[in-house]
């Protein structure tokens, strides 16, 4: 009797389209509806890459200029498999393998090996998706502390090879690489990119989103991407996360997966078929760690949102556009578009209308959750797509001034405020992409600085969509940054009336100019020995030497994310049988956590915001031991001291 393993063998091997299977080289891969969605790839795509690679244009959507031509998909037979990326958290490896197309008579089979000693072992094979010739494996059980050469397979000669990396935990410097927005419109490879990231050889990989902008071709996007990155997401554990350009949008407010049906889809939900959007989702993040909370939300479409734990570095991994609210019919309309703002007179009270969402209700519960599991972990980060606030004045062009965008994720105030509040109780920093315009910032909730600090990267390549900051006085706001080079830092209010200190931000000189467009990726620099965090901006045609974009680095301590103002302390902690336990300060009456942090070292000092009545409970990995107090706020030196016993650690 044949086994399973057997009869994927006799499938793979045989032409699927004399069974049935696959897009007919007359039926479009989505349907009629959608004739555009992966012609590239999908049907009869070798004719069209002949007709490409003999003078023909690539497909454009009606009435738009579009990117420049795709590398064509017909490849040498023995290069179709494009790259591979992965990651390990949990005892689990999860990578992911990218072809090119495949033709008719092809294995869609993929074999994956590693290196043990001198001899390659076959460890597990995997389909190939259909459309978006995609292939997964995972492995369980696998020892993070072994450093493991892996190839991907397919037919007798294509291969792609890279390196699992051993967990760095001995590393006292663990190193997010954050790159986002690689525009389609300046094709080849990234040479500037990729040989500063070699030598500069950062832990993990963070890509923030709109990997490429080909809008109803993802898969010869995606390819294209990993063509010019795949050198360096070959060898590390690589975190990807899509974005509204990379599902087909030029903004996306995704309303749990609704369908749009507006043009500018500003209703909220997703413009492509379900399908397609789980397509790209699948291929840019399947090999991340599980999601945390897997159900499916409206018309199927799936959700990655989950943490990976790196180093001692744990990243809590958001999906910020899935669930956020679209405007249009749920605020009135002050500009040009639904969700542009341009009254000067505007209330920005009056567009923080109840019910709205940001992160969603799965998401908020996510990171009160990640912020109380300190298990693997000393420092903590939120990855995400786009900026909690709005740090941006000039959009598009220079000279066009917006006063509010709804895109970002300074709206809505509300739910914006609740996604702060859980970041701070982790002392964690935000990082993400999209706007085009790297900055610093120290986010404000009810006062200047009071939040955590989040560091939006520069734009890969910025040839979509230009941004500045430029203050209308063009004056610094209270408080700025001393000796800083540049004019403008301080504490402002948004457009939406959310408090944001500027650090620093990285202006283009000339859009037009590819040396003067601020293009670049970011590094931020995790110090577990001091608690310390330091953002650094790299212009992607300067050399190192060169330095970075003019006010970087920028280095925080890892207890300031949480800005509040001291009231008072607590007895000191002292821990009898563990070192570096985790802390969690409550109110007594009503129960609020300040905050969930692990120690750093054999004690701890609680320090609180307010008078009144104070709780706390340690543990080795989470605040899992009994209530402690409760207590009032004194001064320092007056707080007392209070031994802990924990017993053994269950690490």
């Amino acid at each position: 009797m044949l086994t399973r393993r057997w009869w994927l063998k006799i499938l793979s091997c045989w032409p699927l389209a004399r069974l049935g299977f696959g897009a007919q080289p007359s039926t479009p891969a989505f349907g009629p509806e959608f004739p555009d969605l992966e012609s590239l790839t999908t049907g009869q795509w070798w004719l069209r890459a002949a007709a490409q690679a003999k003078g023909g244009k690539a497909r454009k959507a009606k009435g738009k200029a579009g990117p420049p031509a795709a590398p064509s998909m017909d490849v040498p037979r023995d290069e179709v498999l494009a790259f591979a990326l992965y990651t390990v958290h949990g005892g689990v490896l999860k990578l992911s393998a990218q072809l090119f197309p495949l033709k008719p008579d092809e294995t869609r089979l993929l074999r994956l090996e590693l290196k043990r000693g001198e001899a390659w072992q076959e460890v597990a094979q995997a389909q190939v998706h259909e459309p978006g010739w995609d292939a997964h494996f995972r492995l369980e059980n696998w020892n993070h502390q072994e450093q493991v050469a892996y190839r991907v397979r397919h037919g007798e000669k294509a291969q792609f090879e890279g390196l699992v990396r051993r967990e760095p935990l001995d590393k006292n410097r663990i190193v997010l690489a954050s790159m986002s927005c690689n525009s389609s419109r300046t094709t080849g490879q990234r040479p500037e990119i990729i040989d500063k990231l070699r030598a500069q050889d950062p832990d993990v990989l963070f890509f923030a989103g709109d990997q490429t902008y080909r809008h109803t071709e993802h898969t010869a996007g995606w390819i294209e991407f990993g063509l010019q990155f795949r050198d360096i997401i070959r060898d590390r554990p690589t975190i990807c996360i899509p974005d509204d350009h990379d599902v087909g949008h030029g903004n996306l407010w995704g309303e749990e997966g609704k369908q749009s049906t507006t043009p500018g889809d500003a209703d909220g939900g997703y413009r492509y078929p379900v399908a397609y959007v789980n397509q790209v989702q699948r291929q840019q993040s399947w090999h991340l760690p599980d999601p945390v909370d897997p159900a499916p939300v409206k018309r199927g479409i799936e959700v990655y949102f989950t943490r990976l734990t790196w180093g001692g570095l744990d990243m809590a991994i958001v999906e910020d556009r899935k669930f956020k609210s679209g405007p249009a019919g749920k605020i009135p309309q002050m500009g040009p578009r639904a969700d542009h703002i341009n009254d000067p007179s505007y209330d920005p009270r009056s567009v923080d209308v109840p019910g709205l969402q940001l992160l969603g209700e799965r998401q908020e519960r996510f990171l009160r959750r990640f912020a109380e599991d300190w298990k693997g972990a000393e420092m903590k980060a939120v990855l995400s797509q786009t900026a909690f606030c709005g740090a941006v004045h000039m959009h598009g062009k220079r000279d066009e001034r917006l006063l509010a965008d709804l895109d970002c994720n300074g709206w809505p105030q509300t739910p914006r405020r609740r996604a702060l509040e859980e970041i701070r109780r982790a002392w964690a920093v935000h990082v993400c992409g999209d706007q085009h315009l790297a900055v610093v910032v120290r986010h404000g909730l009810d006062e200047f600085g009071d939040g955590p600090y989040g560091f939006t990267s520069p734009a890969l390549v910025n040839t979509i969509y230009g941004r500045w900051w430029h203050p209308q006085d063009e004056k610094a706001g209270p408080n700025p940054v001393p000796n800083s080079p540049l004019p403008w830092t301080g504490d402002f209010r948004d457009g939406l009336g959310n408090r944001l200190s500027m650090l620093a931000y990285a202006n283009p000189q000339d859009i037009k100019d590819e040396r003067q467009r601020a293009d670049g990726y970011g590094l931020v620099v995790f110090d577990k020995a001091k608690r310390e965090i330091t953002f650094e901006c790299w212009p992607r045609f300067a050399s190192l030497e060169e330095g970075q974009f003019p006010g970087w680095p920028i280095t925080v301590a890892m207890d300031a994310n949480d800005g509040r103002k001291i009231e008072g302390w607590l007895p000191k902690l002292e821990f009898e049988g563990a070192e570096s336990a985790v802390v969690q300060v409550i109110e007594a009456n009503g129960g609020e956590v300040l905050y969930t942090v692990r120690a750093k070292g054999g004690s701890f000092e609680p320090r609180v915001y307010s008078k009144g009545a104070f709780q706390v409970r340690v543990g080795h990995d989470r605040p899992d031991g009994p209530l402690l107090g409760p207590f009032e706020p004194k001064a320092r030196a007056q707080a007392g001291l209070l031994k802990v016993a924990l017993g053994s650690s269950q690490r």
